[in-house]
């Protein structure tokens, strides 16, 4: 038994961590202007966010070619790999999961497991490190897919955003109606539903600092459910210097929460626009 671990460009890992973890990473394109990228090798998120603000026509964002996922999958079977777990970004906001189950039928001689993260970023990006940390432990496939439902199951997420023009633009907010007009000076929050692990905005808060206090209010909510260590993140749009301040702030009111700082990519910057900032939090793989 020889199982790789695949992934896509919105996990957000670092070169470091592919590597020294055997991971294959999926780019996903983002079109911008008609110019079509692939994340995480045609242009950095700095230089993305910079083209955004003066884009011409609204970006989108696209599924990798079929061809190039049977070619992939294919030179992993050549290369002695007999099972394949491909962890990928929420089936509710992308199609590329089912694209990928449609296709790994195809595939002779490699079992693919096309698992569903019900998130993206860099919590995507944690369970896929455990489950390459597990392949090189010698665990198998049934194995690995039963942890990393345990730390799906315990992650938490708020994201701050400007505006919900992009979301709703992109069609990527299902509860879009209540929370579109009078947005003015207005900081929603937003999380993934635990029922439908669909976006969903769920208050409207007035101010950013405002909006801070109410995430970490969430956030302690949330710590005083579980009786098990917690990671968190910060993760920002093209704003490091918020998200060093906050994550200081954070680690100062939680000193028991170990925290670290990711970044929205262009794929999910597209839809969150320049400035996001989220809290998130999975149970810690780390010491459990």
């Amino acid at each position: 038994m020889k199982i790789a671990i695949v992934t896509d460009s919105t996990a957000y890992l670092s070169d470091e961590e592919v590597q020294a973890n055997n991971i294959t990473v999926v780019p996903i394109p983002v079109i911008l202007d008609g110019q079509v990228y692939d994340e995480g090798k045609d242009i950095t998120p700095t230089e993305y966010y910079a083209k955004l603000r003066s884009a011409k026509t609204f970006p989108s964002t696209s599924q990798p070619p079929v061809g190039e996922m049977i070619h992939l999958y294919e030179n992993l079977r050549n290369e002695g790999y007999d099972k394949v777990i491909s962890i990928h970004l929420a089936n509710t906001i992308s199609g590329f999961q089912q694209t990928l189950r449609t296709i790994a039928t195809e595939i002779d001689g490699l079992e693919v497991t096309v698992y569903d993260s019900q998130i993206t970023v860099k919590l995507m990006g944690w369970l896929v490190l455990e489950a390459a940390r597990m392949v090189k432990q010698g665990a198998d496939v049934p194995t690995i897919v039963a942890r990393l439902d345990d730390l799906r199951a315990s992650m938490g997420e708020y994201f701050i955003v400007n505006d919900l023009q992009n979301l709703v633009r992109g069609g990527r907010l299902s509860n879009a109606a209540g929370f579109i007009g009078g947005m003015l000076k207005i900081k929603p929050l937003l999380t993934f539903d635990d029922e439908s692990h669909k976006i969903v905005a769920i208050e409207k808060i007035r101010s950013i600092k405002k909006a801070y206090a109410r995430a970490e209010t969430l956030f302690q909510a949330a710590l005083d459910k579980v009786d098990y260590p917690v990671r968190g993140l910060v993760i920002h749009a093209n704003d490091p210097d918020a998200a060093a301040k906050w994550q200081a702030e954070l680690e100062a009111k939680f000193p028991d929460v170990p925290f670290e700082t990711s970044y929205f990519g262009p794929v999910i910057g597209t839809h969150l626009g320049e400035k996001a900032i989220a809290i998130a939090w999975m149970k810690d793989f780390t010491r459990v």
